[in-house]
């Protein structure tokens, strides 16, 4: 019993060696004494170009983009064009079977010459009625009947030369021309299928008028579109060429807004040159609208402006724009007040404050030391 007892006092006692032990080594890490020494990470100020821009992702349209169709129905007889083909105005691109269309040129034609025959009658009537009429031999209402006859013939002819222009027109509408030219990125029909133009004009291709001449139509939000207006110069990128940046100019900020989730959004279009036609309709475009430039200015990284040394919050003071950053005096930290200006992302400008081209800024810092140095003198005997 005695031995039981003693066993439980090594116990307890250890354990309060221990943790005596473990309140000692963080005292002596926090004072110091366990060898932790701070390293401050630090870049120069230095005097740059600063380019702010204005990031949205867009997708690549031709200016142009025109759907043919047909006003006739009909069978697909013959296809003369085809994707990617370059094509001129009036360029024959499509012949639908005509066999129908003449077969109602032709009724036009028999129907007119009807009419022609019935005029021919009627104007004969007319003439002996006045003959007879002046000679007192009809009365007047049989007089008014034959002019009433010759009016209606005349009609009719009229009636039937219409019919009959309007059957040459759409047996010319079965050949399909190209209103304008350009390039075809869309054929919707093939040969032997039908199409019907009752209710909509049906689209047979889309013609890309100039793919030399391009826009970018992008969607940037309303918190920043105030800062975007047509002649400034956009860079952009796309996944086809990595590595390759194009030049482009915002052409049109549109009024029109876009609201999704009650996320408000404006269409911004950007002129793009393509002389070598590399780039295509649909391509995903990652658009840098450049809204600010200033050359030959004092900067800093913009981590140096958050960097705050340990247990210290935000300077007291600051005014808007305005912020601090730390440098290394003789190894010890010395504050300095700025007033920034734009800011790329990477660099920050300063516009106004105590700070010189070249000194070096913190961005960061470092803990290091021996971990085992916290415990280093501390030893333990178990009774």
């Amino acid at each position: 019993m005695h031995a039981l007892r003693m066993t439980r006092r090594r116990i307890a006692l250890l354990g309060a060696m221990a943790a005596l032990a473990i309140a000692v080594a963080l005292a002596w890490r926090v004072l110091g004494g366990s060898g932790v020494t701070t390293a401050f990470r630090t870049q120069p100020s230095l005097v740059t170009d600063i380019t702010q821009t204005i990031s949205a992702n867009g997708t690549l349209n031709p200016v142009t983009l025109v759907n043919v169709g047909t006003q006739v129905s009909g069978t697909v007889q013959t296809l003369r064009a085809d994707y990617n083909d370059h094509v001129v105005a009036g360029q024959v691109l499509l012949e639908l079977d005509p066999s129908i269309l003449r077969a109602n040129l032709k009724q036009a034609e028999g129907a007119l010459a009807n009419a022609e025959a019935s005029l021919a009658l009627a104007r004969g009537n007319a003439r002996r009625a006045d003959a007879v009429y002046a000679k007192g031999y009809i009365s007047r209402q049989d007089y008014d009947t034959t002019q009433e006859a010759l009016h209606v013939a005349q009609a009719q002819v009229r009636q039937a030369q219409g019919q009959l222009e309007l059957a040459r027109t759409n047996l010319r509408y079965s050949v399909i021309r190209s209103p304008v030219s350009g390039v075809v990125i869309q054929r919707a029909v093939d040969i032997g299928q039908t199409v019907a133009a009752s209710f909509q004009t049906p689209t047979l291709f889309v013609i890309a008028k100039d793919l030399r001449d391009m826009q970018i139509d992008s969607s940037f939000a309303e918190a920043d579109v105030g800062q975007i207006h047509a002649g400034q110069p956009v860079t952009f990128t796309v996944d086809a060429f990595p590595g390759r940046v194009f030049r482009a100019t915002v052409r049109q900020v549109r009024l029109n807004p876009t609201t999704q989730q009650n996320v408000v959004t404006y269409d911004v279009v950007v002129g793009v040159s393509n002389p070598d036609e590399s780039l295509m309709p649909g391509m995903t475009a990652y658009v840098n609208v450049e809204v600010a430039h200033r050359t030959g200015v004092l900067a800093v990284p913009a981590a140096a402006l958050r960097f705050k040394p340990a247990g210290e919050g935000a300077a007291s003071g600051e005014t808007p724009g305005g912020a601090s950053v730390y440098v290394l005096v003789n190894g010890r930290l010395a504050r300095r007040a700025v007033t920034t200006g734009i800011s790329d992302g990477k660099y920050v400008q300063v516009v106004k404050g105590d700070l010189k081209a070249g000194e070096p800024v913190v961005v960061g810092q470092t803990l290091s030391g021996d971990s085992a140095s916290s415990t280093r003198g501390f030893h333990m005997r178990v009774f």
